[in-house]
């Protein structure tokens, strides 16, 4: 079946297997016993709804789920990732021989719903600071073996992506700054490297913050930082951008959904929020056989 919704990156698409058959292979082990209590060749129709109001997010890995364990279950999908649903609301059906579907039922609900509340909580930030101007972006604060699958919940949610991992990107922080003799010897030897990826690093200070913009860094990401500390540190590279520079700058302090539009009013590009992949709650989904 073709996706609709987001485009899922090769790197999330080349995973997406792998996750199925590890969730699989730790649900069903040697067998799913209770399965064997419906006839081999008994045929089902399903269908699952959402109990509450979400923003959907995995098709992908549901579809994956029933390939691995049958192909002929066929899956027909009512709604696109991306798509934001109401309670009660089908999100897809189900037709083919019932064991597989039962078996299958449990796993590809767990990867629908976590992804789904990902993008759901995504979206709801989103929507808080709509008409600013401001990006809603990730960290790498995501379930282990999942973090594909999240960056692209958070994309279906609306928000956007900062680095997937390690190797995508230099974010110079406190303790690098503290090993390095400070920050300006810190983004000096992030130069030396010459590796090719985006140079970032956070500032405790306005001072610190005034350096990097001196240094045109990519990004600055200035954490717990006062709504004055950031109307500054706005008016500072509003300044160094006029001039030709390209730094952005970002707010990473625990921002919340009744603090996030404070302080993207304040003029920033982007606010960092750990808690859409960490603090994680999953829709309520529910299958039902016909």
């Amino acid at each position: 079946m073709s996706h609709s919704g987001p485009s899922i990156s090769p790197d999330c698409a080349a995973g997406i297997a792998d996750s199925v058959r590890l969730a699989l292979a730790e649900d069903v082990g040697t067998g799913d016993v209770t399965a064997r209590l419906i006839a081999a060749d008994k045929q089902a129709s399903a269908r699952v709804i959402s109990r509450e109001a979400a923003t959907v997010c995995g098709r992908d890995w549901v579809d994956e789920v029933f390939r691995q364990l049958d192909a002929r279950v066929r899956v027909q999908w009512n709604v696109a990732d991306g798509e934001q649903v109401a309670p009660d609301q089908v999100l897809f059906t189900l037709q083919g021989p019932a064991r597989a579907m039962l078996t299958g039922e449990r796993t590809a609900l767990n990867f629908l719903q976590t992804l789904s509340g990902t993008a759901t909580s995504v979206r709801q930030y989103v929507d808080a600071v709509a008409g600013t101007g401001c990006r809603i972006v990730d960290t790498r604060k995501t379930l282990p073996g999942l973090r594909q699958g999240q960056k692209y919940a958070v994309v279906c949610g609306g928000g956007y992506n900062h680095r997937i991992g390690l190797y995508d990107g230099i974010l110079i922080k406190e303790n690098h700054i503290a090993a390095a003799g400070g920050i300006a010897a810190a983004i000096a030897q992030a130069r030396a490297l010459e590796s090719g990826v985006p140079l970032m690093t956070e500032a405790e200070t306005l001072d610190e913050a005034r350096i990097a913009i001196a240094e045109n860094v990519d990004l600055l990401l200035v954490d717990d930082f006062t709504l004055d500390m950031l109307r500054e540190a706005v008016q500072l590279v509003r300044a160094h951008r006029a001039a030709g520079g390209r730094t952005q700058l970002e707010y990473s302090g625990g921002a919340t959904l009744a603090t996030a539009r404070g302080y993207a009013e304040t003029g920033i590009d982007r606010i960092a929020i750990g808690s859409l992949t960490k603090h994680l709650r999953a829709v309520d989904l529910s299958m039902r056989f016909a």
